[in-house]
C-alpha cells in the first residue's frame, strides 16, 4: 500500500444507493417494536415516524448546502472544521471512528446474525460468532475497490425494496385489516411528551445514514450537482416508503403487538405469508440489513483515512495507507473492524443505536448551526445550492435536533453521559497530535 488521492469513481447512482440502501437497512423491519413500546398507541407511533421523516428531510435539505460548498472527502468531519475550528472537525471524526460507525456495523450485524438463526432455527449461542463473520465478511468485500462495493450496495438495495413492496402489498389487502388499527392516537400509560421523544429516536435510527453520503463528495464527479438531488431524492423516497409499511404493519398486528416482539417484520411476514413465502421474506430482509451494513463501511472506513491525512491521529502514516490496488483505505477499516467486533460481543442492539443516535445528532445539529453561520461570515462564497424557504427550513432541522439530545438526557441519561465520555475521549489525542505536530 502507499500514500495517494482517493479517485472520482463514485457517480450519482452509487450515492443515490447509499443513501437510500444506508438508511433503508434494519430499522424499519426492528425499530417497531421500540417505535409503539415507547408510543403506547398507534397514532402516536406514526407520527413518530412522520416527524422523524420531516425532520431528516429537512436536515438533508440544510446539510446540502453546505455539502456543496466544501465537497471533499469526510463529510460533516470536514464541515464543522471549516466553520468551528479544526478541534470540532477531529472531535467528530473521532466519534465517528470509535463509535458512530463501528457501532452501527456491529448492531446491524447481530441483527443479521438474529435472524439468521431464527431463519435456519440455530442455537442462541451461535449469534455473536454469525455476527463477527457477518462484519468481517462485509468489511473484505469493500476492500475489494469501491466499484465493487458500489456494484453490491446497487444490487442490494434493488433487492431489499423487494421485501418492503410485497409487505406493503399484501398488508394493505390483509383481510380484516383497516383504519381502526390505526387508532387511538395516545395512551393513559404513556404521556405524550416522553413517549414521542423516545419513539422519534427509534425512528431516527431507522432514517439514519443519509449524512454519510457527505464522506464521498470528494470521489463525486460532480458534487455541486449531485449531491443535493440523492439526499432529498433518497430522503423522500425513504419516508415515503417508511410511513406505507407501517400502515402495512398495523393493518396486521396491532400497535401492542409490533411491541412485545423482537422480530416485527418476520412476525408480520409470518401473517401474510405461511411456511416458504415467510422464509423468503425474512431472506429479503436479511439482504437490506447486509446492504445497510455495507453502505456503513463504504463511508466509515474513510474517516481514519481523512483524519490521517491531515495528521491528527497517532500512526497516521499507517491510517493513510491507501491499497495501490485497490485504492482503498484499507488500514482505517481495519480500525472500525476491530471495534465493531468488540461492540458485537456485547449483544446489546438497542443500546448501541440509542448510543448512536444521541452522539452523531449532538453534531449533525451543529451543522445545521453552521450553515446560518455562514450565510452570516460568508456571505459571498459560491453556493451551487441554496436551501430553500432559509431560514424556515434550517430552523426546523435544529429544534429537531435539541429535541432529539434533550429528550435522550432526559430519559436516558446513562447513554447520554457514555457517549459523551467516549467523544470527549478524542481531546487528548488531538492535543497530543497537535503538539507533535508542532
Amino acid at each position: 500500500m502507499g500514500d495517494g488521492q482517493l479517485k472520482k469513481d463514485v457517480t450519482g447512482l452509487t450515492a443515490l444507493t447509499v443513501v437510500v440502501g444506508t438508511v433503508i437497512g434494519a430499522g424499519i423491519f426492528f425499530k417497531p417494536t421500540a417505535v409503539y413500546g415507547a408510543a403506547g398507541a398507534p397514532g402516536l407511533g406514526l407520527l413518530a415516524w412522520f416527524i422523524g421523516g420531516l425532520i431528516t428531510i429537512a436536515g438533508g435539505l440544510t446539510v446540502a448546502e453546505i455539502g456543496t460548498i466544501y465537497p471533499e472527502t469526510g463529510g460533516m468531519m470536514i464541515y464543522l472544521e471549516k466553520v468551528y475550528g479544526r478541534w470540532l472537525g477531529f472531535l467528530v471524526g473521532w466519534a465517528q471512528m470509535i463509535v458512530y460507525y463501528p457501532a452501527n456495523i456491529g448492531a446491524l450485524a447481530i441483527i443479521f446474525a438474529t435472524q439468521v438463526s431464527s431463519l435456519f432455527e440455530l442455537s442462541e449461542k451461535s449469534i455473536v460468532s454469525i455476527a463477527i463473520i457477518t462484519a468481517i465478511s462485509v468489511m473484505l468485500l469493500n476492500f475489494m475497490g469501491t466499484k465493487y462495493s458500489g456494484r453490491i450496495q446497487t444490487a442490494a438495495t434493488i433487492l431489499k425494496l423487494v421485501p418492503i413492496i410485497v409487505i406493503i402489498i399484501a398488508g394493505l389487502l390483509y383481510p380484516g385489516g383497516g383504519v381502526v388499527r390505526l387508532l387511538p392516537f395516545s395512551s393513559v400509560d404513556h404521556p405524550v411528551a416522553t413517549g414521542l421523544g423516545s419513539a422519534l429516536m427509534a425512528t431516527l435510527f431507522a432514517y439514519d445514514g443519509w449524512i454519510n453520503v457527505g464522506t464521498l463528495a470528494g470521489e463525486m464527479k460532480n458534487p455541486g450537482k449531485i449531491l443535493p438531488k440523492v439526499i432529498i431524492g433518497g430522503l423522500s423516497i425513504v419516508m415515503a416508503v417508511y410511513l406505507m409499511i407501517n400502515v402495512a404493519y398495523l393493518f396486521v398486528l396491532d400497535s401492542s403487538q409490533l411491541a412485545g416482539t423482537d422480530t416485527p417484520a418476520a412476525l408480520v411476514a409470518s401473517k401474510l405469508f405461511a411456511g416458504l413465502g415467510g422464509k423468503l421474506i425474512t431472506s429479503g430482509i436479511l439482504i437490506s440489513v447486509f446492504g445497510g451494513m455495507n453502505g456503513y463501511a463504504i463511508s466509515g472506513i474513510r474517516i481514519p483515512y481523512v483524519l490521517a491525512t491531515q495528521k491528527m491521529l497517532p500512526f497516521s502514516g499507517w491510517f493513510s495507507k491507501v491499497s495501490k490496488r485497490t485504492n482503498v483505505p484499507v488500514n482505517g477499516g481495519l480500525f472500525i473492524l476491530s471495534i465493531s467486533v468488540i461492540m458485537i460481543l456485547t449483544g446489546q442492539f438497542n443500546q448501541l443505536t440509542d448510543l448512536i443516535i444521541f452522539v452523531i445528532w449532538i453534531f449533525i445539529t451543529l451543522t445545521f448551526i453552521a450553515v446560518m453561520i455562514l450565510r452570516k461570515t460568508k456571505p459571498d462564497i459560491h453556493r451551487p445550492y441554496r436551501v430553500p424557504l432559509y431560514p424556515v427550513i434550517p430552523l426546523i432541522a435544529i429544534i429537531g435536533g435539541f429535541y432529539i439530545i434533550l429528550n435522550t438526557v432526559i430519559v436516558q441519561p446513562q447513554n447520554a453521559l457514555l457517549g459523551t465520555l467516549l467523544t470527549l475521549s478524542g481531546i487528548p489525542i488531538y492535543l497530543y497530535t497537535k503538539n507533535k505536530n508542532n
